[in-house]
């Protein structure tokens, strides 16, 4: 490989466009981001990663016969049970065709009955508060209040918790979530598709739903039945849960939250110089990869930043490379990495590559710059690989580091010299 990414240029470009107050500037915020909450000891992690989270619903439903039978039938499907959103995707699929007789032995009831207790028991986990006022969460919040804004931050999330609202909240950061009302909070279509919001407002965006959110069947004025979806300020055990982590989300109607959210998030990278950065992200949702790839596609002004943790190759604990059964070495995140050779306008940075307008090269050695300790302080070198050459690594794929980069830039000026 023999390209090289300049780490003092690009970081201090991405200073540059976060600190403009008339940009379009987005956060797609997903599963990794609350493992970079610190925690007290022997209570790490605030919210397990979604192997963690499949591995803790089986170990709850072990006595559940329905539920060992699903996982029996996915597994004879070639599908991936410890994956929390193959689960329930299999199972929502066996729902469609459930109707009037059994699927893989198991009953239309028996799958509603299946789905509600899954559902339960991620909302049951899911149930956390930030520990303090310092988190990655918090520091993000700083900074979307920092400066008045001629557009508005939109934050996207493909979580269920409800760290992004707490860290706002505390930090008395207005938001629109595209919910209103206070007592049975409904979805208001028109606001999001036409931007009926003040500016000031940020926008948070959950793609695929929510722990407070919930759906209920009710009949209207001329005694059809319809589906509605509510959203409170309080969990709900016995309700109809909204956690949709599946390719099958609201398909009945457009009116429903997730195709709307899609449609904002393919709105959101086609407006014109719009940047969003991904955090946490590892590019297994297909649908939402296309939407994001396509938007690019039609707006080439447009900048989605994908900040991955870890290096560019697999390692193990001790640092070394880990290679498959024919000695090549293993990319972490194999998805991200072709769909932005093929796309200039999406660019990934890992701790020790990136690949930047389709070139893919490692952090090159240059000096950090010693007139902007702000800079300096977010590039690294590595202890060195077995020839003892040290490597540059940029880390802002930790959320965590990436919140203390943007509380650094806080108060920053808004045009750079030199970039």
């Amino acid at each position: 490989m023999d390209n090289m990414h300049d780490p003092v240029r690009h970081l201090k470009y991405l200073r540059q466009s976060l600190s403009q107050d008339n940009e379009s500037i987005g956060f797609f915020i997903s599963a990794g981001c609350p493992l970079s909450v610190k925690m007290g000891e022997g209570k790490w992690p605030l919210i397990p990663d979604v192997k963690q989270l499949t591995q803790h619903i089986t170990q709850q439903l072990s006595e559940n016969e329905k539920y060992k039978k699903l996982l029996s039938e996915l597994k004879a499907s070639e599908g991936d049970t410890e994956n929390i959103e193959h689960i329930l995707s299999f199972l929502r699929s066996l729902f469609l065709v459930s109707k009037g007789g059994d699927v893989r032995g198991l009953s239309e009831s028996d799958l509603q009955e299946l789905e509600k207790d899954i559902c339960l028991e991620i909302v049951r986990k899911l149930s956390v508060v930030l520990p303090n006022k310092e988190t990655p969460y918090h520091r993000l919040s700083k900074w979307i209040s920092s400066i008045d804004r001629k557009n508005a931050v939109e934050i996207f999330t493909t979580n269920y918790d409800l760290l992004m609202e707490q860290a706002l909240e505390d930090q008395e950061v207005p938001y629109f979530d595209g919910f209103v009302g206070s007592r049975r909070s409904f979805f208001d279509l028109r606001a999001v598709q036409d931007g009926l919001i003040p500016t000031h407002w940020s926008r948070l965006w959950k793609i695929h739903g929510s722990i407070t959110w919930y759906q209920e069947t009710i009949k209207t004025k001329n005694n059809n039945v319809e589906k509605r979806v509510y959203r409170s300020s309080e969990i709900k055990e016995d309700a109809s849960h909204l956690i949709y982590p599946s390719h099958l989300k609201y398909e009945e109607s457009r009116k429903m939250p997730y195709l709307a959210l899609i449609d904002q998030l393919n709105r959101f990278v086609r407006k014109k110089s719009s940047l969003l950065i991904l955090s946490g992200y590892s590019f297994h949702d297909s649908h939402l990869n296309d939407t994001i790839v396509n938007a690019l596609k039609a707006n080439p002004t447009g900048m989605v930043l994908g900040l991955m943790f870890g290096t560019y190759e697999l390692r193990d604990d001790k640092g070394e490379l880990i290679k498959d059964k024919e000695s090549e070495l293993i990319e972490s995140y194999s998805e991200a990495y072709r769909l932005a050779n093929n796309q200039h306008n999406l660019n990934i940075w890992t701790y020790d590559k990136a690949i930047i307008g389709t070139n893919v090269g490692c952090w090159g050695n240059a000096k950090t710059d010693e007139d902007d300790p702000d800079i300096r302080g977010f590039v690294h070198s590595s202890e060195g690989d077995d020839h003892g050459k040290a490597n540059t690594l940029i880390k802002l794929g930790d959320f965590s580091e990436f919140t203390r980069f943007l509380q650094k830039i806080i108060g920053s000026p808004r045009d750079e010299k030199n970039v």
